[in-house]
């Protein structure tokens, strides 16, 4: 390996990448949501349809968790991902070309972008498994939880942005136009990934001895017995992987509930203009960008403090709280300004639990780590699918607020699912787990 500068931090540049991917992953999953205004129009396409199109890409998306993660265990986080990117590049292309030019008719245009939006739920779900995996490859074991919240911040700002950005080109230049023109990002962020990203810090020839030696700090040498390091089918077995996947699944409903609601909430409830929604909707997103790193950064210093397990704990279940708590009180103020001042910190919250739960899934893993994000992912897509189900029965039943305080509910019942996770000699998920004796204070 070629020596490189002691001052040289090329862990930061690959998290900077992994960023970047989670920001374009957003973009590409999102740009229909807008689009859609024009789109569905000109392809003579209802709602319902629109909403079935939205929920191919849910089901494709939580499907092929672990299978995604179990290819970046197997063939590495450089080509999974720049593959990965590829592909959302290139269906984002058809997503504009086909329907309506080469599928002519409603229904030719229903189907095809059915199998497109399905398709590209299957090439996306690669990304946050594998993206944790690279992160626990990379990263010394004390800035897994900042570098994760590093990553998810991408996809709030993508959350954020994407929505202003879209209606800007299709405004400008039409709704097909927006999709290639952000289907560029994609090629981009592969071409780049493939460039300088690898599999390993042992790979890339930047990497000093020094940085390689603060990677490999604070990682555990202890073997579970009986497990062999392939068998990732042992994640099934694993009680704390499941107890963990759990959890995020009630973490999961709590945030799509900002995700799929939050708009409708704000027009139909709170009475703003299609515009002002959309901008009102769009800054919890910009909050929770700020927020996620930061709380990402704490959670890594009370791991210092407490131990690893222990501060990823504390981070998250305070977060699942106050989020939880927060939303409660932003659907039952009267005040429109202090409800949506309220929905931003809850927004804030709920995302910033994502740092714990993925360093976490990594470190309970051990060489398995993609396939336990997959599995971690998986469930919490189910969460999504839960919530656009069951909110709109609750709203019905028993209005908006308590059809949203459903959330609170959720994220209680996440927080005290942590209190669960306790790994041990028994855990049968690893036999690399980086939650050594030494490493956990319960």
């Amino acid at each position: 390996m070629t020596e490189a500068p002691k001052h040289s931090a090329v862990r930061w540049r690959i998290v900077a990448l992994l960023t970047g991917f989670s920001l374009v992953s957003y973009l590409s999953r999102m740009n229909i949501s807008v689009a859609q205004q024009y789109m569905a129009p000109e392809m003579g396409l209802s709602d319902i349809q629109i909403g079935q199109i939205f929920s191919a890409f849910m089901i494709g998306y939580a499907l092929f968790q672990v299978p995604a993660g179990v290819w970046g265990d197997r063939r590495g986080p450089r080509l999974v991902l720049a593959a990965a990117a590829f592909s959302w590049g290139f269906l984002t292309i058809l997503t504009g070309l086909l329907p309506g030019i080469v599928f002519k008719g409603a229904a030719a245009a229903f189907l095809s972008l059915l199998l497109i939006r399905f398709l590209l739920g299957v090439g996306e779900a690669a990304t946050y498994p594998v993206a944790a995996l690279a992160i626990g490859r990379w990263m010394p074991v004390r800035e897994h939880a900042f570098s994760n919240a590093v990553v998810i911040a991408g996809a709030t700002a993508g959350s954020a942005f994407t929505p202003p950005i879209v209606a800007a080109l299709m405004q400008n230049a039409g709704w097909r136009a927006s999709f290639y023109v952000t289907s560029l990002f994609s090629f981009v962020i592969a071409a780049l990934w493939w460039w300088q990203g690898k599999d390993r810090p042992e790979d890339h020839s930047g990497v000093a001895a020094s940085e390689l030696a603060l990677i490999r700090e604070g990682r555990s040498a202890t073997k579970s017995p009986g497990v062999e390091a392939d068998s990732w089918l042992t994640l099934f077995r694993s009680r704390n992987v499941l107890l963990l996947s759990l959890s995020y699944f009630f973490d999961s409903y709590t945030m799509f509930i900002f995700v799929f609601w939050l708009y409708k909430y704000l027009v139909d409830v709170r009475k703003f203009s299609l515009t002002d929604g959309g901008w009102a909707t769009s800054l919890p997103f910009v909050v929770a960008t700020v927020m996620v790193p930061l709380l990402g950064w704490v959670s890594d210093r009370l791991s210092v403090r407490f131990g690893t397990l222990a501060g990823r704990r504390m981070t998250a279940m305070s977060c699942l709280v106050a989020s939880g708590l927060l939303l409660f009180l932003g659907v039952g103020a009267s005040s429109v300004w202090i409800a949506i001042a309220a929905i931003c910190l809850s927004v804030g919250f709920i995302n910033s639990t994502e740092g714990p739960y993925w360093s976490t899934a990594i470190s309970l893993a051990g060489p398995h780590g993609g396939a336990a994000g997959g599995m971690m992912n998986m469930a919490g897509n189910l969460g999504g699918v839960a919530c656009t189900s069951l909110v709109p029965v609750l709203v019905a039943l028993v209005g908006w607020p308590n059809a949203l305080a459903s959330g609170t509910v959720a994220a209680g019942l996440g927080a005290v699912l942590w209190l669960l996770v306790r790994p041990g000699a028994d855990d049968k998920a690893s036999p690399e787990s980086h939650y050594s004796a030494d490493a956990v204070r319960q």
